[in-house]
């Protein structure tokens, strides 16, 4: 059975992410990615860059900003956010980011970019060590701050790794080390239902060392929830779900790789991200009073809570909600113009997958992955 230790998982130093990138650098991916990014360079200007790099925030600054820029200016139609002021009041204490997932890489990068451009400290991304299959993914994601969390282990290895893991988090937060950015569930939100995994909660709560409230309030708990118009990946989860239906879903050896690359290139429409405000200590008090498993569905409730409410509904969640109740409840929201194109979307998403899938029940799926923000948000 292997014995996992922080080592294991943590992000690479500075001096190990230098001696990664420099490998990385002469990948012949690189002068392709240069060109994009890049574009006024020659070809051999990000090559040149990650060969220069000595630290984990020079990459920060020389090409994961650059980079995720480009890609807001090339797929985004606007980019928003709002409640920063949550982050800031917190001042040099650091804070564990607990987001809705709907794309592998965008929601954490995102997260990143707006620290960046306030000048705020960047946090360390808890990631699943899927994503690094293959040692250039590896060395790219792990110079960049990430967490590798372990997965598709035994029970018993994944108690052990939880472990590790919670205690890496707790350490990072109240040392001052870092903060952490952690999806609220494993895997991205498929069915647009954004609902926090108690498992999670209890994972953290693993390597505390004083009482329920003590252990949550240290670790100063901060939902994000994170909108998109048009969901970059959304029919490759429609097809996820649909096959699940039937037989169990194996994803191919390239199949992460490529909703990550979907999800860079793909439109996006609008993007708003939401920092809720951080988990009062008279929430974390009164979900102690409950009984064990209890006290975990207190907290996940008022996590969900804020997720939802900061969730920034868009006209492509009012249209589908229409179309899923058949029904004009919320025509207010848009003209008919926009619920022609967004038909012509989904059914143009429909025929970029195998004929033989069902149309009608990917259709619905597809529907529900728009329309079910708006159906929380009134059952909240």
């Amino acid at each position: 059975m292997e014995e996992y230790q922080i080592g294991d998982i943590a992000p690479y130093s500075d001096e190990e992410a230098a001696a990664a990138l420099a490998k990385i650098a002469d990948h012949p991916y690189v002068p392709w990615i240069s060109k994009y990014i890049f574009s006024n360079r020659p070809e051999t200007h990000l090559r040149d860059i990650l060969k220069s790099i000595h630290t984990v925030d020079e990459f920060q600054s020389a090409v994961m900003s650059v980079a995720i820029e480009w890609v807001i200016q090339s797929s985004v139609r606007n980019f928003s956010y709002d409640g920063l002021s949550h982050i800031e009041q917190l001042g040099d204490r650091k804070f564990l980011a607990m987001s809705n997932h709907r794309d592998i890489i965008l929601d954490p990068a995102f997260t990143q970019i707006i620290l960046f451009r306030n000048k705020l400290p960047l946090t360390e991304i808890c990631v699943g060590d899927n994503l690094l299959r293959q040692k250039p993914v590896e060395y790219l994601i792990r110079s960049n701050r990430m967490i590798k969390v372990i997965r598709g282990v035994s029970a018993r290895e994944l108690y052990l790794s939880s472990q590790v893991l919670s205690k890496y988090i707790r350490d990072s937060v109240t040392t001052g080390r870092s903060s952490v950015w952690i999806a609220q569930k494993q895997g991205r939100t498929k069915d647009g239902k954004d609902l926090t995994e108690q498992g999670l909660l209890k994972m953290l709560d693993m390597s505390g060392e004083g009482d329920f409230v003590q252990n949550f309030m240290e670790l100063n708990l901060i939902p994000l929830s994170i909108s998109y118009e048009y969901e970059p990946c959304d029919i490759l989860k429609a097809r996820e779900l649909l096959i699940s239906r039937t037989q169990k879903y194996v994803k191919t050896e390239n199949e992460d790789l490529q909703s990550i690359l979907f999800g860079i290139k793909e439109f996006k429409g609008n993007v708003h991200l939401n920092f809720c405000e951080m988990l009062s200590e008279e929430e974390i008090r009164q979900a102690a009073q409950a009984d064990k498993n209890d006290r975990y569905q207190a907290i996940r409730h008022a996590v969900d809570r804020r997720v939802i409410e900061g969730y920034r509904l868009w006209k492509t969640n009012y249209m589908a909600a229409d179309m899923i109740a058949h029904s004009y409840r919320y025509s207010d929201h848009y003209t008919p113009e926009d619920l022609e194109q967004f038909t012509s979307y989904i059914e143009n998403r429909l025929n970029a997958v195998e004929p033989e899938l069902n149309r009608s029940e990917l259709r619905d799926i597809l529907l529900h992955i728009y329309g079910n923000p708006v159906i929380m948000k009134e059952t909240l």
